[in-house]
């Protein structure tokens, strides 16, 4: 009998320490969170630009280009509005093949599930493209 409950008390104890760990940090938890409202990435040209938008549901955006560091901050009300307002109208269409030649700039957006690389801007992408890149001039600052 009593083998039997040192048995039980060591699977009471596995079982309960297994189905207790420690829970993750806020920011672990707030990172798993984020969903991606758009995101747009400009590469290409001669000067080798590789820029990323990246704007989540909650207002906050990661920016990053080729050299410096990347930038988290978030949005303020009247720029999310505007950039909601712009995807309204966006319609992402289907992607273009590079076009001969090297210098041009690749504008891939993903919104929505659905990600397309255009090397022309149609006229509902620009004031998305237009928003986005004026985010990252304002708000993305190297250290």
């Amino acid at each position: 009998m009593r083998i039997w409950r040192i048995t039980l008390l060591a699977a009471l104890v596995l079982i309960v320490g297994v189905t207790t760990i420690a829970p993750e940090s806020s920011a672990q938890a707030a990172a798993a969170r984020k969903k991606v409202l758009v995101q747009l990435r400009e590469q290409g040209g001669f000067v080798g630009l590789d820029d990323r938008v990246t704007v989540y549901t909650d207002g906050c955006v990661r920016l990053s280009r080729r050299t410096g560091p990347v930038v988290r901050t978030c949005l303020t009300d009247a720029e999310m509005r505007a950039l909601r307002r712009d995807l309204a109208h966006l319609r992402l269409g289907d992607s273009e093949p590079q076009p001969p030649g090297a210098d041009f700039i690749g504008y891939t957006l993903t919104y929505r599930g659905h990600r397309v690389l255009r090397y022309t801007l149609p006229s509902s992408w620009t004031p998305v493209v237009r928003r986005l890149e004026t985010i990252l001039h304002k708000h993305w600052t190297p250290s």
